[in-house]
């Protein structure tokens, strides 16, 4: 089986790879031949690194319609006997769905194909149309056995959709295009699919790379320049500066748990002498002694121990809930291009959050908590070795450093390898990540062993980096071990000498000996946390490469203006923009446009000609490299941006999804004084209050992780809520209907005019019936706008205009043959 999903599907690797999930065995060839079935080939060949160009995570480089060219390229290079097409063409401009669709009429021929569409043109020849509602089939037939009946639920789609039709023949009745059935008359765009998140990616690229381009190249060159202060262990210590009283009391129990190793020595040490004395009494009273002095020992170290650890543990967590607190604080206020690099993708990101915390935890808590205990052993027992055997103490105190150096040196080896190792883990961990988010398309394509294999591939580096790490440590380890049995032979024999020559008695020797000798043992498990050390000094790193970091596009501006309301005048000003990950690849040059307050501005063009960059610059999420975007008059850069982007509502593609309820997610950055009647309200408007109240928990269903729980006009048209329910001056729609039916969208479009009264509205559709009324209509081709006007003053300019040109692709399009048909009416079942 073969699977072309609204909402394509692509893993972050190259092109080809994502190609070959179709059929893992195929040659160049046959992936260049299915890319040129799908229309992709030409767009790929244009790109620096071609097929090897890499997607991003869930395909962020590429635009909306770019993704679902290469899914459907991998579907087709599958050859499959079942072909599932669920809004395969619904991302595409005219241009492109038609020979796309073309391409997969020919592969649905001898094959078994099951269509998911809104736009009937698309299934108008189809042996076998089903139309579902509430979850069952209540008509079936083909198109003409259908339409014969006027009653039908079918018929009804069809003559909402003959409407909108209707309405754009009448103002274009100079253009000679056939009309023969008012169901391929539709427009070819009617699309139901979401291709472009503005949150994580725009149309044609984004950032992989630090020189996100700004307002001036020579700022983009001072913040690239700029030095950070150097990671240490003080500063992490500074932000633990609210806990110094259980710091100094863990300290203080650390000091006296480190005592605790001498005094222990000096008694094992004092019994040993104990044994080599005649006097039977006197043995029983000492040996009494000194076990009550082993009791006594126990005790104080389980009561030491609770307090250091206990208070360890407090400093320990504090440090982590702020640490990580901190971090996404800091996260939040990135531009959006910091996020297109691969290396802050969401799962590494999270990785960071979760697991760099914890490595602090330890760092602070536990492994402080040793160097303190350490560094008290080490004085105490030095001082008492040297008190009761110099000679002897000096000898053994000065073959110390050489296990100290050992330690050191495989310090040393170990922090160059970690880095590289943490790297190539992080990779393994987006790769799980991806391969749980998208199991349905893993699924459908069979592609189980090959993400086990690309997995597999992806743990190599680590496996091999962990055998080096192991061996060098495996060396370091051995030698101080070797090194400190040598020290034991030395100690013996210089020790024997001494008591020879009358300097020490062998009460003293066994004394000195054990108190030097724990000290040692003390020094090499310090040494064992070499590891722990080397993990923690990468991740204070990493933790404050995001604390120090100065966003390109500060959000909270203290001295950008804050309007209280504006009126919505955009202009965009000779802009030229290109994204990083191909800046020899303009997107925007010389690009200028006044998109009037309190009016409505459509864009049109072909997939990938710069309109959603434009919503993106708006929003600023990214800033030109040349020219100005300008609000009200004022250049954007000018705003606090979390002050202005209260004015302006989105709408994409792609509608976000959180993991809450309907009611959550409807409210979202709204004012937490919304009442229970206005979220009606709002979702009455948007046409979503009927399917809502349907579902058992009504508006507290829980809508699963990004929305998993809901159909795509379901999610898309809570998302509209949302953005009503903002109530903005500026509202951003992004093919905002692409996601319904024609009975829905025909209420939401009547819903979204309303509100667009009166604001400053931008949409960009493929499907022009949805943008006739437009105050103004904006034509863009390559990053240029190449005609503008109204619906009205464009069709006027004749046959040879570029709108004209877009009309006659929706309205001449040829009849498609299709094999077996399903279409939905927008309830709670896809």
């Amino acid at each position: 089986m073969g699977l072309v999903s609204q909402e394509p599907a692509l893993f972050a690797t190259t092109i080809k790879e994502n190609i070959l999930f179709g059929k893992e065995d195929a040659s160049l060839e046959e992936v260049i031949e299915a890319a040129r079935a799908s229309n992709a080939h030409d767009f790929i060949c244009q790109l620096p690194q071609g097929y090897d160009t890499q997607v991003g995570e869930r395909g962020v480089q590429m635009s909306g319609g770019q993704k679902q060219r290469i899914a459907i390229a991998r579907a087709i290079i599958k050859a499959p006997r079942i072909l599932l097409l669920d809004e395969a063409t619904s991302a595409l401009d005219s241009e492109s769905e038609r020979i796309v669709q073309e391409a997969l009429d020919e592969a649905a021929v001898g094959r078994t194909t099951i269509i998911i569409a809104h736009r009937l043109s698309t299934i108008r020849n189809a042996d076998a149309i089903a139309v579902v509602q509430n979850g069952h089939v209540v008509e079936m037939g083909s198109h003409e056995e259908l339409i014969d009946n006027e009653d039908g639920l079918y018929t009804s789609l069809a003559r909402l959709q003959q409407t909108e039709k209707e309405k754009m023949t009448e103002d274009r009745d100079n253009i000679n295009v056939p009309t023969s059935s008012f169901i391929t008359n539709k427009g070819i765009n009617n699309s139901t699919g979401r291709s472009l998140s503005l949150v994580s990616r725009s149309s044609s690229a984004n950032s992989v790379t630090p020189s996100r381009a700004s307002f001036t190249t020579e700022e983009d060159v001072v913040i690239e320049k700029q030095k950070f202060p150097v990671p240490s262990f003080r500063r992490l210590l500074a932000l633990n500066l609210p806990e110094w009283k259980q710091a100094s009391i863990g300290c203080f129990g650390a000091i006296l748990f480190g005592g605790v190793q001498p005094v222990y020595a000096f008694v094992l040490g004092s019994v040993i002498s104990i044994y080599f004395l005649t006097d039977h009494n006197e043995i029983k009273e000492k040996t009494r002694i000194y076990a009550l002095c082993f009791v006594g020992l126990a005790v104080f170290s389980l009561v030491i121990n609770i307090v250091q650890h206990y208070n360890f543990a407090y400093m320990g967590e504090h440090l982590t809930k702020r640490i990580r607190e901190r971090m996404l604080s800091k996260i939040l206020t990135f531009e959006v291009g910091w996020f297109d690099q691969d290396e802050n993708s969401s799962g590494s990101i999270c990785s960071r959050l979760a697991k760099d915390a914890n490595v602090l935890r330890s760092l602070v808590g536990d492994r402080m908590a040793l160097l303190v205990q350490t560094a008290s052993a080490v004085i105490i027992a030095c001082t008492m070795g040297l008190v009761i055997a110099w000679r002897l103490a000096v000898v053994m105190i000065a073959v110390q450093p050489i296990i100290i150096v050992c330690f050191y040196v495989r310090q040393v080896m170990l922090k160059s390898m970690s880095r590289e190792a943490i790297k190539a883990q992080n990779e393994s961990s987006k790769l799980a990540a991806e391969a749980v988010s998208n199991l349905q398309t893993i699924t459908a394509f069979c592609s189980q062993d090959r993400i086990l294999k690309m997995l597999e591939k992806a743990q190599e580096g680590p496996r091999r980096e962990s055998i080096r790490r192991a061996l060098f440590a495996g060396l370091g380890l051995g030698t101080s071990q070797s090194l400190m049995s040598c020290t034991w032979a030395l100690d013996f024999w210089y020790g024997g000498r001494l008591i020879a020559q009358g300097y020490i008695n062998a009460k003293a020797l066994f004394e000195t000996f054990m108190i030097l000798v724990s000290t040692g043992r003390v020094i090499a498990d310090a040494g064992s946390m070499t590891t722990d050390l080397v993990k923690g000094s990468d991740s204070v790193g990493s933790v404050f490469a995001v604390l120090d970091r100065y966003t390109k596009i500060e959000p909270e501006d203290r001295d950008g203006y804050q309007p209280d309301k504006i009126m919505g005048h955009a202009e965009l000003q000779n802009v030229d923009f290109a994204y990083p990950a191909r800046p020899n690849l303009m997107i925007l040059k010389g690009f200028t446009l006044e998109i009037e307050a309190g009016k409505s501005t459509a864009l049109v063009g072909h997939s990938g000609s710069g309109k959603s960059t434009i919503i993106g610059l708006i929003e600023r999420f990214y800033d030109p490299i040349n020219g100005t975007v300008k609000i009200d008059g004022r250049d954007i850069r000018s705003y606090q941006l979390r002050s202005l982007r209260r004015h302006i509502a989105l709408v994409s593609q792609e509608p976000t999804m959180f993991a809450g309820t309907i009611k959550e997610n409807i409210t979202y950055g709204a004012s937490d004084k919304i009442g229970e009647s206005e979220i009606i309200e709002t979702a009455r408007a948007a046409n979503a209050h009927d399917f809502i109240s349907g579902l058992k928990d009504g508006y507290d269903t829980w809508c699963g992780n990004r929305g998993v729980q809901l159909s795509g006009g379901q999610k898309q048209r809570i998302a509209i809520a949302r953005a009503i329910l903002k109530n903005p001056a500026v509202l951003l729609l992004d093919e905002a209907t692409s996601a319904l039916d024609s009975q829905s969208e025909r209420v939401v479009q009547d819903a979204l005019e309303r509100v667009m009264v009166g604001r400053t509205s931008v949409v960009i559709a493929h499907r022009l019936s949805t943008v006739q009324t437009c105050d103004l209509i904006a034509v863009l081709d390559r990053g240029k706008v190449v005609e503008k006007g109204t619906h009205a003053a464009l069709l006027a300019e004749g046959s040879t205009g570029p709108y004209h040109s877009l009309v006659s692709l929706q309205r001449a399009r040829p009849p498609h043959k299709t094999t077996t048909t399903t279409t939905t009416n927008g309830n709670p079942f896809k």
